[in-house]
């Protein structure tokens, strides 16, 4: 499966290169600026966010619950930065409708409940998993898949 996963990525970008490469229209200078300020958004403020709501969510979230919160926060800032500027309405002007026209903060609102409304039902599953019964001759967490990487709680 990551085999097919690796040469669907690597074909997909090279037919973005292959394109980008071809348009007559292209601007380098344009191109690295794009990627430079990504870089710089992603390290300087995605990153930071996400490790933020990490450290919160390990503090103060129950063990059984980390993994669809922490999925869920991440979906939540990733699409909050990349839609921030829609939200906003940066570039958009009176005089051109046709420029950003839709309502993207409630666009926003409703991936947003979809994700934890997932997130949460996933969070419930665990808890119910967490509580159920074990056998009596059965070894402490012996029918609970261990988690990679150890505890992360002392």
């Amino acid at each position: 499966m990551r085999a097919a996963l690796i040469v669907m990525g690597t074909v997909l970008m090279g037919y973005a290169v292959l394109g980008a490469v071809t348009d007559p229209d292209l601007r380098p200078g344009g191109v690295v600026l794009f990627l430079a300020v990504a870089l710089v958004a992603h390290d300087a403020v995605l990153l930071p966010m996400t490790i933020a709501a990490g450290a919160i969510l390990a503090r103060y979230a129950p063990r059984w619950a980390l993994p669809s919160m922490r999925a869920a926060a991440i979906v939540s800032l990733t699409l909050g930065v990349i839609a921030l500027p829609l939200v906003l309405g940066v570039g958009r002007t009176a005089d051109n409708p046709s420029i950003l026209p839709l309502a993207y903060g409630r666009g926003l609102l409703l991936i947003l409940a979809l994700s934890w409304s997932v997130a949460l039902a996933s969070v419930a599953l665990a808890r119910h998993r967490a509580r159920r019964p074990r056998p009596a001759d059965a070894p402490p967490d012996s029918d609970r898949p261990s988690r990679p990487g150890g505890e992360l709680h002392g």
